[in-house]
């Protein structure tokens, strides 16, 4: 399906953003100036932004503890991302979520997650509600190749099949689950084949190619929102920073992550697939970037001068009643 040039712009531009955020965050972090731990996306964009480029904020995602390009590319505020990964009052948690536990339910994003394979069966409740109560609306959840072990994921695939729900299981392959790579990991070396064994359809992509992404995801999406139930995505990926910032990469080969960046970009291969077939040239994709940068380099300023949370903060939010 050929994409307009307004889609183009937007699919770059969230890309992009995503790219930038990352970089600004790795930055930021090494510098002491975000809290905990981060885990940061930049190299598997095309994933994210293929995905939600279908949904809109009555469709929901559950994302995992990498999450911070799940969030952006589902609609979430850059600039109060920012401020949460600060711990800031204003940020889009309220400065208690952080990094790892990032959310936005009004734009359907239902949170990064801790839990190793927590996200599915999330999902698989929110799929559920859209079911009985008659909504067009789908359910995705981004899980890594780690987490495409857990026994919650078998199972959410499993019940998504027997009630024919409206979910999406992406499968985020970066290669390791932590610092485990994933040929050792998952025996069958095949997450997508795995998959259809529940019954489901299962595809495998690569997530260099945004456009192999999207076509995916458009088939998935519309077959759920037609009531045929639930599919698979396979996603081909790689990381460019380690498990989390700060990780030696000791597990990685020498020079590993300078090629993947040389050759498996996902935006070096989306301004060259564009450029060559004459649809976006590349200024205007330079544009984009001049945005993205200064849109980051606010959301950093503000975060930095936000105010931090008040004490009384600290029980708020923890019970459903006062």
């Amino acid at each position: 399906m050929q994409l307009s040039r307004e889609e183009l712009i937007r699919a770059y531009r969230d890309m992009a953003t995503i790219r930038r955020f990352e970089e600004r965050v790795q930055e930021e972090f090494s510098k002491g100036g975000i809290p905990g731990f981060v885990h940061l996306y930049a190299g598997e964009e095309a994933a994210a932004v293929g995905v939600c480029m279908h949904l809109g904020p009555q469709d929901y995602i559950a994302s995992t503890h990498r999450g911070h390009g799940h969030s952006i590319a589902k609609g979430c505020d850059p600039t109060l991302m920012m401020q949460e990964l600060f711990a800031k009052k204003t940020g889009l948690c309220d400065g208690k979520g952080g990094s790892m536990h990032i959310a936005d339910l009004d734009r359907g994003m239902l949170g990064a997650n801790g839990i190793v394979g927590g996200g599915p069966p999330l999902v698989i409740g929110a799929a559920l509600t859209a079911k009985t109560l008659g909504r067009n609306t789908v359910a995705a959840s981004f899980t890594g190749d780690g987490g495409s072990n857990q026994g919650t994921t078998f199972e959410a695939m499993n019940m998504a099949v027997v009630l024919k729900l409206p979910a999406i299981f992406v499968f985020e392959n970066n290669q390791y689950g932590e610092g485990t790579a994933f040929e050792y990991a998952v025996g069958s070396r095949d997450i997508a084949g795995r998959a259809a064994g529940f019954g489901l359809p299962a595809a495998k992509v690569s997530g260099d190619d945004f456009f192999a992404v999207h076509e995916a995801a458009r088939e998935a999406v519309e077959r759920a929102r037609a009531g045929e139930g639930p599919s698979a995505i396979e996603v081909d990926t790689c990381r460019f920073y380690g498990h989390h910032s700060g990780d030696a990469q000791l597990y990685r080969g020498k020079d590993e992550v300078r090629r993947l960046r040389e050759d498996r970009d996902c935006l070096q291969h989306f301004r060259r697939r564009v450029g060559e077939a004459g649809l976006l040239d590349g200024s205007e994709l330079d544009r984009v970037e001049g945005e993205v940068v200064a849109l980051i380099d606010h959301a950093v300023e503000v975060a930095r001068a936000a105010p931090l949370p008040d004490t009384e903060a600290l029980l708020r939010d923890v019970y459903v009643s006062y």
